[in-house]
């Protein structure tokens, strides 16, 4: 599938594709060799599992730092050490440096910006909410994405995008229950970085008919540093030692592979395939979240997580009928 999808193609796809789903950076030695070696679903197989490890070693990652470093200091090393690796790889293949202009510099600073604003959420609500919680209200990205499609481009609201925004905001309710418990200030935040990330994949949209994978991802992480040192404060790794190396290390190169691992996995798989694997993150963190933590399993938040995916599914595979073409047997 081309990098060049619509929104209105399939949101799933859209947002869970774009950052690096472009072949002017994800195609490479790993992805090109043993890998694809393998049958289709052993590669699906393959890179579900690498995004699966990838999410949620990020997330402990950040608990076990949350004790020590602010979230801005973490997410500091994570910019720092996205711009080392995207260096790394820029030395290996020096034609992707090409790409690194300054004719589209000020929708770049609007994109990293609010991609600021939706990770610095997502990494205050690992240290605030359950896990589970936390992954559940992520999956409604999608549908703020198929809202914003209709507010800011214009798209049309068809009745399966209705219906699936409809689900989605009831799975929402019965994983907060306003009115019957207080909802803490966490999850709100971290509905408001599902929806900041929604429009960080508008912005993305408008990016990549001129821009590649590797200039956005390179200034995402040049200009996002500067925000997270300047959140940090004079505090800058007052705390820090050895024994969270291991962790930084994991933020610094989570960032990257998850959204590596994903796009492959589109590549092998459709997204009505995709999309429940990748759903698997909610019960796999949630039982961590419990035996290590101490984190209830909470049976609203599998409840409105399954009407979330329910909700996301819909509208996938009515756009997938959507855009079939006529007389086409598959």
């Amino acid at each position: 599938m081309s990098h060049h999808t619509g929104l209105g193609e399939n949101h799933v796809t859209f947002v869970r594709r774009l950052p690096v789903a472009s072949s002017d950076f994800v195609r490479g030695p790993v992805a090109g060799g043993v890998v694809a070696g393998l049958s289709s679903g052993r590669r699906l197989a393959l890179w579900m599992g690498g995004a699966l490890i990838s999410f949620i070693a990020a997330a402990l990652a950040i608990r076990a730092l949350a004790y020590k470093l602010n979230v801005f200091e973490m997410m500091s090393v994570r910019s720092a050490g996205g711009i080392v690796i995207l260096l790394a790889v820029a030395a290996l293949r020096p034609e992707l440096k090409k790409g690194l202009t300054l004719r589209r510099i000020r929708l770049h600073f609007l994109r990293s910006s609010v991609h600021f604003v939706s990770q610095i959420g997502w990494a205050f609500g690992i240290t605030m909410l359950p896990f589970a919680t936390v992954f559940a209200l992520e999956f409604t990205t999608p549908v703020w994405v198929a809202v914003l499609a209709t507010l800011l481009l214009g798209e049309r609201m068809t009745p399966s995008r209705a219906g699936s925004v409809v689900v989605c905001f009831l799975g929402v309710l019965i994983i907060l229950r306003p009115g019957l418990v207080t909802v803490p200030l966490p999850a709100v935040m971290m509905l408001g970085s599902a929806i900041t990330m929604a429009v960080t994949a508008i912005l993305t949209k408008k990016l990549i008919t001129t821009e590649s994978t590797f200039a956005i991802l390179f200034w995402m992480n040049l200009m996002q540093l500067p925000m997270n040192l300047a959140g940090s404060g004079s505090t800058l790794f007052t705390h820090a030692d050895w024994s969270m190396a291991l962790p930084l290390l994991v933020i610094a190169v989570g960032g990257l592979s998850v959204h590596y691992c994903l796009t492959n996995a589109f590549r092998c798989g459709d997204a009505t395939i995709v999309v429940p694997l990748d759903f698997l993150r909610v019960p796999a963190i949630a039982l961590i979240g419990w035996a290590f933590y101490g984190e209830a399993l909470d049976a609203f938040v599998f409840v409105g997580a399954a009407f979330i995916v329910i909700g996301v599914l819909w509208s996938v595979q009515a756009e997938a009928r959507r855009v079939q073409p006529v007389g086409s047997l598959t």
